[in-house]
């Protein structure tokens, strides 16, 4: 059960931003606590990626205000959302294909040798670490990622993004093009990063997939917020109505 009584990781309050006049998101708040997994849907459009954008640091908001751990956060870029322990694993993970786990885990950020050399060993005993402790089973420590399913692509993603300290993770469709095996590892890691209280605002247009992984869900239409719910209040069809109708589910 997630402690929704302390101060949230993250809360976006009154977020405003527009596109030559068109509001794409219109005075949407919203917030994450630690430990919590937070879905954002809508259709295309809808406004979702945009709002997350300001928190990952690719737009910056025309009015509103982005709170990290209670402290009014200043992002303006994606190094900025960094600085505040933010960081965004894309659908298209940002791996480099011919490079091993470890060498993508520190990709820029190589560890070397007292003499400045880059040190293999050392980065791959790193990787081998919290490997460890996010996906037990992985082992093609020396394959390309190329050569790696879905699902073990995203652990090397998520490892990096945790081994940098994150402390929220914003998740683009994580098990999009998965099949059912590879879901349920990307599953397992996020049920694995809850436990070490890192919160993650899930981007999906997968119900099913939101009420099997997230505690709440936050549904936007048209640049505006339908509204957020306990995802363990309602149904798939709640959620599709706010989707399709923009309306809030009837109370039972």
């Amino acid at each position: 059960m997630v402690d929704r009584s302390g101060t949230p990781l993250v809360e976006l309050r009154d977020i405003s931003i527009a596109f030559g006049g068109v509001k794409a998101v219109d005075h949407v708040s919203v917030d994450l606590y630690p430990g919590e997994v937070v879905g954002l849907l809508g259709h295309n459009g809808a406004g979702k990626s945009t709002l997350i954008k300001c928190l990952s640091g690719a737009y910056k908001q025309d009015s509103g205000e982005i709170f990290v751990n209670g402290e009014r956060a200043e992002i303006n870029n994606p190094r900025d959302a960094r600085r505040y322990n933010i960081e965004t694993i894309y659908q298209t993970l940002a791996l480099a294909d011919n490079l091993d786990a470890a060498s993508n885990l520190f990709l820029g950020r190589e560890l070397t040798t007292p003499l400045g050399f880059v040190d293999d060993a050392a980065m791959e005993a790193e990787t081998r670490r919290i490997m460890g402790r996010l996906n037990p089973n992985f082992r093609k420590f020396g394959a390309p990622v190329a050569a790696l399913s879905g699902g073990q692509r995203q652990s090397v993603a998520i490892s990096r993004a945790v081994y940098f300290n994150a402390r929220i993770l914003i998740m683009d469709e994580p098990t999009a093009a998965l099949g059912v095996q590879e879901t349920k590892m990307v599953s397992d890691l996020i049920q694995e990063l809850k436990r070490q209280g890192i919160g993650i605002f899930l981007i999906d247009h997968d119900i099913h997939q939101v009420m099997a992984m997230c505690d709440r869900a936050s549904v936007m239409k048209n640049g505006e917020l339908v509204g957020t719910v306990n995802v363990a209040n309602v149904t798939e069809d709640d959620i599709l109505g706010m989707i399709i109708l923009g309306k809030m589910p009837q109370a039972a």
